[in-house]
């Protein structure tokens, strides 16, 4: 398929294509609905399954390491088979996993079903992601995941809202049961009106030796891992915060889980926000600039955050300001770093996305762990994971990109 440039991006596009960047952001929004519209039922979970809070916060820990892992499977799939038919199957086995999860008796099957959920879920990210990349020049591809970002920031919004509603009239299995129908929807309209972007590979190649070979490549490639890592650590620090505040919000300062999705829905409008400011700013600036500013800003935000929260400064308002703030910023972070990181990735898109995507929930499965295991009485757990995210991002960021600018880029197969 062609690629497409021009300002305002939306009016440059077809409307085949407009209807295919709404389906990507549909899609990439799978994880987003599956992590958030279960916040408001963990406390619940854990009571009903008769198992501790920190157990409860492992099967959504089970659920980064599965997107981490599966994700690094599906992207040379997607490269060898082309990207729709490793949608299908991740499609597939993510609607009977999330069935699962419905059906799950004890804490241990509702973990295994997670992680068995994300692996399928996570072909969608990778995917789309490699999709996005086929259809558009370098230059617009952060732009446009700033667009797919609006589609699919209504899930952090309205999942929780959604999951609040649903756990207080019918119980938290029926969250589960709509994941079923959305995954369902889902493999639907990839089958009638998503295209296909790039025709299965001719060569009769070992796929895994190719892929061990790109992912390779991927790793010695300094400013590929330096925007990989910087925009997977600081996303981290969001899950960080998406692992912690369910406790934080609802047993620490009260606040009703029928409610918790408001102010979670805040949240949500900032990255939206940013996304779509930051769409705006790339039309005089380029994406590294925006994004090496955005880091430093990430850094401050994040031990800000510790301070207020181990001093108990200004309750769940200053809290909430500056959680608003640091997920604010994500929506510039987020493109920029994966337009940077795809940049001169071709022909190898589908593992560039994947190993992008590995290395994002990887990293939030670590934060995620982190704030479980720290689990305390107070905001500091949570806030301190935040913070370490944020400076870790501005340290890889400034490492590896500067070391890149001072090296010849690697090369490999593709």
């Amino acid at each position: 398929m062609p690629y497409y440039s021009g300002l305002p991006l939306v009016c440059a596009m077809p409307a085949h294509t407009f209807r295919t960047v709404f389906i990507l952001g549909i899609l990439s929004a799978i994880g987003s609905l599956s992590i958030d519209m279960y916040l408001p039922a963990l406390p619940s979970i854990a009571r009903e399954l008769n198992t501790t809070d920190a157990a409860a916060q492992f099967s959504l820990a089970s659920f980064f390491i599965g997107l981490g892992l599966g994700q690094l499977l599906h992207g040379p799939l997607a490269d060898r088979y082309g990207r729709k038919r490793p949608l299908y199957a991740g499609l597939a086995l993510y609607t009977l996993a999330s069935a699962g999860c419905a059906l799950a008796s004890n804490i241990e099957t509702l973990i295994v079903c997670r992680f068995i959920q994300a692996v399928g879920g996570c072909a969608c990210f990778v995917i789309a992601r490699a999709m996005a990349r086929d259809l558009f020049d370098t230059s617009t591809v952060a732009r446009v995941l700033s667009r797919m970002t609006l589609i699919m920031g209504a899930a952090p919004i309205l999942a929780p809202l959604i999951g609040g509603q649903v756990l207080m009239f019918v119980g938290w299995r029926w969250i589960f049961w709509g994941l079923t129908a959305f995954g369902a929807m889902c493999f639907a309209m990839s089958v009638y009106w998503l295209p296909e972007t790039r025709a299965a590979a001719k060569q009769a190649r070992n796929w895994l030796m190719t892929a061990w070979h790109n992912y390779g490549a991927l790793v010695r490639d300094r400013e590929f891992m330096g925007n990989a890592l910087a925009g997977g650590v600081a996303q981290a620090g969001m899950f960080a915060y998406i692992t912690g505040s369910p406790f934080v919000f609802i047993n620490l300062y009260g606040v009703d889980p029928a409610n918790y999705g408001w102010l979670f829905g805040l949240n949500a409008c900032g990255i939206i926000a940013g996304s779509q400011i930051n769409a705006h700013l790339l039309r005089k600036r380029r994406p590294a600039d925006v994004l090496h500013r955005t880091n430093n800003l990430v850094a401050i935000l994040g031990l800000l955050m510790l301070g207020v929260a181990a001093l108990q400064l200004g309750g769940l308002i200053g809290l909430m300001v500056l959680l608003f703030a640091y997920v604010t910023s994500l929506g510039f972070s987020q493109p920029n770093a994966v337009a940077e990181a795809l940049n001169r990735q071709h022909q190898r898109a589908g593992a560039a996305s994947a190993l992008l995507g590995a290395l994002q929930f990887l990293a939030a499965a670590s934060a995620g762990a982190a704030v479980g295991l720290m689990h305390a009485r107070s905001a500091v757990p949570m806030a301190a994971v935040i913070a370490l995210c944020g400076v870790l991002s501005w340290c890889f960021h400034t490492v590896l990109i500067r070391r890149a600018k001072a090296a010849p880029p690697a090369t490999g197969t593709v």
